[in-house]
């Protein structure tokens, strides 16, 4: 009889897995999910019921899919790529999709609009005349990818339009390299382009080269993007007569890197404006190397370039070199405070009679090193590294920041009329992966991009790049931090922070995101008391990373939202106001909004929909 024992333990594990998964009475628990659920009890056992938002985040894969996969990184994490297809549609993950292949040639007159991830390598070219229009292409799309390689090539008068192209997505990813290749005449106009995206990566590489008279236009362009990154590699090489205009570029962008390397190489007349370029409020840096070296003649014109509250970095290296009587102009360049440097180095080095006028120049620090001796003007030139500060505490200006994305303390009373930021998540909808999965894939951007086929030169190349670096930077004064690749390690962590009874929070919903709020009643968790908490934040990333950390002094509060109107509650949200902000930035978008520097005021924030704080329990 004792032989029998492990047998009949057995068939009553199978009867109790056939009556649970075929009544729908209880959950499979043989899943990841259900393995998961039973870990956090283990971790904390006095907590329930479990969130239903971080439950929607837990793994789908069945017992038998963790295992398969599993078994598949413990051989070698390389053999995943193969069956990544079903891999990611079977975990819930952010994938690059396949992109076939249009390769006609270009009807006269071409309309494109509502496309979605389309291949137009060799499209349009040889065209004579004719114009292609994209127009609410790519729209609100996870991953577009959309490849323009030696597009409108050897083109004679050919127009391409991309008018709100790619809006709203979560990763663009545009390779437009060998466009327009010795066009002749004809123009490329890039209007409302990769316009509120999280991440736009856009390369531009050997366009325009040996082209004629083929004009391009870059109006609102990139605009409002939480990262944006622009690559123009040998762009407009060896060129005659070439006008590019970049007006309202990379306006708004959180993060805008730009960089401009063999830009207008050996050209004949270039003619570049940059026009209300680059960010503001926000972080952008952007490099022109090797920029319209051993030119002849043309001019490049810098016009309220930079916002005054850009706080990121300009380099021209090498910018202008050697050419012939090359015309340099900065009107209305730089801005009045913040942080951030411009470094002119080799700048018209080695130029013949190059004319070079600096107005109304604000920079920091004052560095031009091999600068050309002869034929440079500045008038209104100002150093800016000394900075005054006229902000009084109190005092609200929301110069550039959205309305109610910072708060003071004071405003979490029932009865306050408030704004409310868009706190939607914007994130792809994407799954944990169990921790003997997510464990066993190495944590290298160069490793996991090939295992998930996304290439650097690729934006969700570059998001896992940009991940990985967060999570590997050291921690900020007085910050303890760890980014969780699997839920099991975010329950880990808060609990390592807070004890057994760490529970997580969100806000509710997006609802009331874009206009003002009434508060209800407001509850102070852990009773009012400044506190512990663990905030952790989505991260872009395949599978869901969260960015976890717990700063000290703060106090974490749950209010009610209702409608101004009408009264009624529309959402429950969970905001956080950090007490102590000294070690802030002063360029801090907190101190723009309320008017006052660090260490002076404590500054509040919600937790936005998609991301959560760990505290005390009730």
């Amino acid at each position: 009889m004792p032989t029998l024992q492990p047998f009949l333990l057995f068939l009553l594990s199978i009867s109790f897995f056939l009556i649970t998964t075929t009544n729908g009475a209880s959950p499979n628990p043989f899943t990841a999910k259900a393995a998961l659920i039973r870990y956090w009890d283990r971790k904390t056992p006095n907590q329930r019921p479990h969130p239903p938002f971080f439950l929607s985040k837990l793994s789908p894969l069945s017992a038998l899919d963790s295992t398969t996969y599993s078994s598949l990184l413990s051989s070698n994490p390389s053999s995943l790529t193969p069956h990544l297809l079903t891999f990611c549609s079977a975990a819930h993950l952010l994938c690059s999709p396949w992109t076939p292949s249009l390769t006609s040639k270009s009807p006269k007159n071409s309309h494109f609009a509502n496309y979605n991830n389309v291949n137009f390598t060799n499209y349009g070219s040889h065209i004579n005349g004719n114009q292609d229009s994209f127009k609410n292409y790519s729209q609100s799309q996870i991953i577009p990818v959309d490849v323009f390689k030696s597009y409108s090539r050897d083109s004679v008068f050919h127009d391409e339009n991309f008018k709100t192209y790619s809006p709203n997505g979560t990763i663009t990813t545009d390779n437009f390299t060998s466009y327009a290749s010795s066009a002749v005449g004809g123009a490329g106009d890039f209007t409302s382009y990769g316009t509120s995206t999280q991440v736009s990566q856009v390369n531009f590489a050997n366009y325009e080269t040996e082209s004629n008279g083929h004009t391009q236009n870059f109006t609102s362009y990139s605009d409002a993007n939480a990262q944006g990154f622009q690559t123009f590699t040998q762009y407009a090489k060896r060129t005659n007569a070439i006008s590019t205009i970049f007006t309202s570029y990379s306006k708004d962008d959180s993060i805008g890197i730009s960089t401009f390397k063999g830009y207008g190489e050996g050209a004949n007349n270039p003619l570049d404006e940059f026009k209300k370029y680059g960010t503001d409020p926000g972080l952008s840096h952007q490099n022109f190397k090797s920029y319209g070296d051993h030119a002849t003649a043309g001019t490049q014109s810098f016009s309220n370039y930079r916002g005054k509250l850009d706080d990121g970095d300009s380099t021209f290296a090498s910018y202008g070199k050697v050419g012939n009587n090359p015309t340099l102009e900065f009107s209305a360049y730089g801005k009045e405070k913040g942080e951030g440097n411009d470094h002119f180095t080799s700048y018209g080095e080695g130029a013949t009679d190059p004319k070079a006028s600096f107005k109304s120049y604000k920079g920091t620090p004052t560095e031009f090193k091999s600068y050309s001796k002869t034929g440079v003007t500045f008038a209104d030139y100002q150093n800016s590294t000394v900075q005054t500060d006229n902000l009084q505490s109190g005092k609200t200006m929301n110069i550039g920041v959205e309305p109610g994305k910072f708060f003071r303390e004071s405003s979490l009373k029932e009865g306050t009329v408030m704004p409310m930021p868009d706190i939607r998540d914007k994130m792809p909808k994407r799954s944990f992966l169990p921790r003997d999965i997510s464990g066993q894939l190495p944590f290298n951007a160069i490793e996991l991009a090939k295992i998930f086929d996304a290439p650097s030169g690729t934006a969700l190349g570059r998001a896992i790049s940009d991940t990985i670096s967060e999570c590997e930077r050291a921690p900020s004064a007085g910050e303890t931090k760890r980014c969780a690749t699997s839920a099991e390690d975010m329950i880990d962590f808060a609990v390592s922070v807070l004890g057994s009874d760490a529970v997580p929070r969100s806000t509710e919903s997006a609802h009331g995101s874009g206009s003002n709020i009434l508060i209800g009643k407001v509850k102070g968790i852990d009773g009012g008391r400044v506190t512990k908490s663990v905030s952790c934040h989505q991260s872009l990333f395949p599978y869901l990373v969260y960015y976890c950390h717990s700063v000290p002094k703060v106090r974490v509060y749950e209010a009610e939202i209702l409608s101004v109107e009408t009264k009624e509650k529309i959402n429950h949200g969970v905001a956080i106001c950090h007490l102590d902000t000294s070690d802030w930035s002063p360029g801090h978008g907190a101190f723009v909004a309320l008017g006052s520097k660090p260490g002076v005021i404590e500054v509040c924030h919600w937790i936005f929909e998609g991301d959560l704080t760990w505290g005390k329990a009730d």
